[in-house]
């Protein structure tokens, strides 16, 4: 064990933050957008020589200056930052590294879920987490669909529209089953829950769909690390690469054997995105159906535009591009957090 001790890190001193900064990058790291909780180990003479930080319950950002590393820091500030993970209450832990780097986390109690070889490993804090997560799906379904191939979307919803229900409409009528994951991060500006109404809304009028919430293997571009990659389009791809190992797992729990994707004729990083998915999926037995999206007006539906009008203050502009229900809770008073955080949002094109 280290003699040394890892202590919380100010955001708001200076003179840490860059500490922290500059043995990131000589680590070839630089400091994530999303962090909660930081915190780092110094030597005698006030020099950083170990940090990690926190967003919700994934660990981010550690590094080991080289001159100290065979001396128990990279333990010492796992454990530290658990330990606070428990106090916040979370007991399920992720984290993601670079490949030649996740050796050192299964010491301290972390499992390698799935890797994007050369780039990315992501790792959780129990052995059969992932196992656990493909059996509770399973059993949300009845053991004689299983037997029957189906098709597979996720979705954010955020908030849903009728693109979304487009696609719904068209996976269902072209598929016995259909299994929707709603991405249950809770960092939209619609809150998960009225999502999660939204879309089983949508789906009751189809008895051949179920929906059901993502967990927390199925990571949305908000919260994917991007803190060792190089560059947006590489982390595009890695995403997208950890996104489909990933799904091939599940596909193959579920026998899913289609995911349902929108075109994107807006973005070019979910235009990417969405090549990604098709280059890999199919060596998986699963087909990537890309289907061109449903048009309002001579110009494609999508939930950024939503979003924009809204925060624009032209609530009632959405009205044809939106089911009733989600017109009907973005106007009541159980939506007006979500108004007043998309109205609030300094960017709500991609979020």
């Amino acid at each position: 064990m280290s003699d040394y001790q890892a202590v919380p890190l100010s955001p708001h001193d200076r003179r840490a933050m860059a500490q922290m900064d500059e043995l990131l990058r000589q680590e070839g790291i630089s400091r994530d957008r999303n962090l909660a909780y930081s915190a780092g180990i110094f030597d005698d003479g006030g020099q950083l020589i170990a940090t990690g930080s926190l967003f919700e319950n994934t660990l981010r950002c550690m590094a080991v200056s080289g001159e100290h590393r065979g001396e128990g820091l990279m333990a010492e500030i796992v454990s530290h930052l658990v330990q606070v993970e428990l106090e916040r209450g979370y007991t399920h832990l992720f984290l993601y590294t670079k490949c030649d780097s996740a050796k050192f986390f299964v010491p301290c109690g972390f499992y390698e879920i799935a890797r994007v070889d050369g780039r990315l490993v992501f790792m959780e804090n129990r052995r059969d987490g992932f196992a656990r997560y493909l059996r509770r799906l399973a059993a949300q379904l009845p053991a004689p669909s299983l037997q029957t191939p189906g098709a597979a979307l996720v979705m954010n919803a955020n908030p849903f529209t009728n693109g979304h229900a487009y696609l719904l409409e068209k996976a269902a009528r072209e598929n016995e089953r259909v299994v929707v994951f709603v991405l249950s991060e809770d960092r939209s500006l619609v809150p998960f829950r009225a999502r999660m109404d939204m879309v089983r809304a949508a789906a009751a009028a189809y008895p051949n769909v179920l929906v059901v919430e993502s967990g927390s293997y199925m990571i949305s571009s908000a919260t994917f690390p991007s803190y060792f990659l190089k560059d947006d389009a590489l982390v595009t791809r890695t995403h997208a690469a950890l996104d489909a190992t990933l799904f091939t797992r599940i596909a193959s729990a579920l026998n899913l054997t289609r995911r349902y994707v929108g075109e994107e004729p807006f973005s070019e990083a979910t235009r990417a995105y969405n090549e990604a998915l098709r280059a890999i999926l199919p060596g998986a037995g699963v087909e990537l159906v890309i289907v061109p999206r449903a048009q309002e007006g001579g110009s494609p539906i999508s939930a950024s535009h939503v979003r924009q009008l809204i925060h624009d203050g032209r609530l009632e502009a959405i009205r044809p591009l939106v089911p009733k229900t989600t017109y009907d809770y973005l106007s009541s008073e159980a939506g007006a957090r979500a108004l007043a955080n998309i109205r609030a949002a300094s960017n709500v094109i991609h979020h």
